[in-house]
């Protein structure tokens, strides 16, 4: 069975450790090398820009059918037509 491994994050320099235990879930898996980030840089990698901001972004929109303004947490496309919450409830609805 491995033993416990400290390991350096490649992100912000960190000592963590990988467990024997990890390290049995990798080789389940079929991970052949340890992992280079702590958990928290994996996190923030994984979620993104967000959690590095601790903001979320929003793209203001104005709706296709109403015409009403708001907010989305995500950049709409350009070659779609987007929706207000109200309409876009309406017509899933139909």
């Amino acid at each position: 069975m491995d033993t416990d491994k400290t390991i350096i994050c490649k992100d912000c320099g960190k000592e963590f450790v990988f467990t024997a235990g990890e390290q049995e879930f990798y080789a389940e898996k079929g991970f052949d090398k340890p992992p280079v980030r702590c958990r928290s840089c994996r996190n923030r990698k994984k979620n993104g820009s967000r959690a590095n901001s601790g903001e979320q972004v929003m793209y203001e929109i104005v709706c296709a059918k109403c015409g009403a303004v708001e907010s989305l947490p995500f950049e709409p496309k350009h070659d779609r037509p987007v929706y207000c919450n109200a309409c876009h409830k309406a017509m899933r609805s139909k």
